[in-house]
């Protein structure tokens, strides 16, 4: 009998554990069984099911998430030229092509809210996976430009219930290290970042023949394989529907809170969007064409950092309105370094803006799990990721306005500098912290 390949390997996992009921796809190991009598236990006591050995585990599971969420958005970007040219598209459709999945972080979080208030974060975190692997790998099925946005919002949609699952897993699975947690999940999306976008065009499409369709579909292999694993291995949840009887998703819109780190996730995100989207023209308009791909390389390898600074400080950083106020004000401070015209100014700038806005989001992604209460941490993240990605989408607008309407680069940074002003205005806000934070 022919072996089954990987792939078919972690379909069936997947399917197996996210479309059958759990006491079936556990029903063969007794060690299941009794884990399951362990977590009933614990329940009744009103605590979380604890596993000691399952630490590692659990952030290589959090860190595969996060590769899995940029890596194949961010496989698009090396092959546009390809794209544009094979369906003909225009810059209008360009632009909608690439700011689309962004648009859903912002438009889906809320359905996503409502998708982990009935499945429960772990199975929505399965599905989301599952949707962005499949719905990316069919964008390569064609040429197609009907089937591309479609796929392309099918993988938006998946995005955008995979981020709101994620703060609920960190408060689940590892609610005493949710800094650690946090910067080890946004170190897989920069990871995820750095490997579709550095490896596409020198690895990847020479292995599919130069075929931009199959490369799409090959960036979607290690998203399933991941998936599987995850549908394979990773611990259940205490489920809080079962125990208070509440399914509630809709984010609370009177909370003062899910404003504020909306508005201060927004403004950080602005920063690194539009410092993404204005770079190259800033540079190609100033005479510095040959800095576009270090500034470029700098902005996205200067966010990696941010990641250790705050695993290695969580206690000191995450909770606190000083260092999201400080990053914001170094985001200011990059972006006079950045438009000094140096050439080490500019590279300088350019990195110091990835990493603040890695270090912003950082901060406000591990907030959630530390302000809402057992089984609302989806509802304030879906309120949060709504506010925030909208008004991230909104803001380089602006930027793109300002430059047309004035006609100087400069003004293309606008948005920078109104993301960084957000920041400092909202991180110091008296009720970003209202309620009492637990020790991250």
């Amino acid at each position: 009998m022919p072996m089954p390949s990987p792939g078919m390997t972690a379909m069936r996992y997947c399917f197996t554990y996210v479309l059958l009921d759990e006491r079936w796809a556990f029903s063969y190991s007794r060690r299941r069984d009794l884990l399951r009598e362990t977590e009933k236990a614990t329940r009744r006591r009103g605590c979380a099911p604890s596993a000691p050995n399952a630490g590692p585990l659990r952030y290589l599971f959090l860190w595969l998430a996060g590769v899995d969420l940029r890596l194949t958005l961010l496989a698009l970007p090396p092959i546009l030229p390809m794209v544009r040219a094979d369906l003909h598209l225009n810059e209008k459709a360009v632009a909608a092509l690439t700011g689309l999945p962004v648009l859903l972080l912002a438009a889906a979080a809320i359905p996503g809210s409502m998708l982990i208030a009935r499945l429960g974060a772990r199975r929505a975190l399965i599905i989301g996976l599952l949707a962005v692997a499949l719905s990316s790998g069919l964008r390569g099925v064609g040429p197609s430009t009907t089937l591309l946005f479609a796929m392309t919002f099918f993988m938006g949609m998946g995005i955008a219930v995979v981020q709101p699952a994620v703060p609920t897993l960190i408060n689940e699975w590892l609610s005493r290290s949710v800094g650690l947690a946090t910067a080890v999940y946004t170190n897989g999306l920069l990871v995820g970042e750095a490997l579709s976008a550095a490896l596409t065009i020198p690895l990847v499409l020479p292995l599919v023949g130069g075929n931009w369709e199959l490369s799409l579909v090959w960036w979607a292999v290690p998203v399933m394989l991941s998936t599987g694993a995850i549908a394979r291995w990773a611990p259940p949840l205490v489920d809080h529907v079962a125990a208070n009887g509440i399914r509630s998703w809709m984010p609370d819109w009177r909370d003062p809170s899910t404003w504020v780190l909306g508005m201060v996730q927004g403004g950080g995100s602005s920063v690194y969007f539009a410092a993404n989207a204005f770079i190259p023209g800033y540079l190609h308009a100033t005479g510095h064409a040959g800095l576009v791909g270090p500034c470029l390389t700098a902005l996205n390898v200067g966010q990696l950092p941010a990641t250790v600074v705050v695993a290695v400080a969580a206690r000191q950083l995450i909770g606190r309105r000083v260092p999201l106020v400080a990053a914001g004000v170094l985001s200011a401070v990059a972006l006079a370094i950045f438009l000094s015209g140096s050439t080490l100014g500019l590279v300088i700038g350019a990195a110091m803006f990835g990493f603040c806005a890695a270090v912003i989001l950082i901060l406000t992604l591990a907030l959630p799990p530390l302000l809402a209460p057992a089984g609302g941490v989806h509802r304030l993240s879906a309120g949060m990721f709504t506010i925030g990605y909208a008004y991230a989408f909104l803001l380089p607008m602006i930027g793109g306005a300002a430059w047309d309407a004035s006609g100087l680069p400069v003004s293309a940074f606008t948005p920078v500098a109104l993301g960084a002003l957000t920041v400092v205005i909202a991180g110091s806000a008296h009720r970003l912290l209202p309620r009492t934070v637990r020790p991250a």
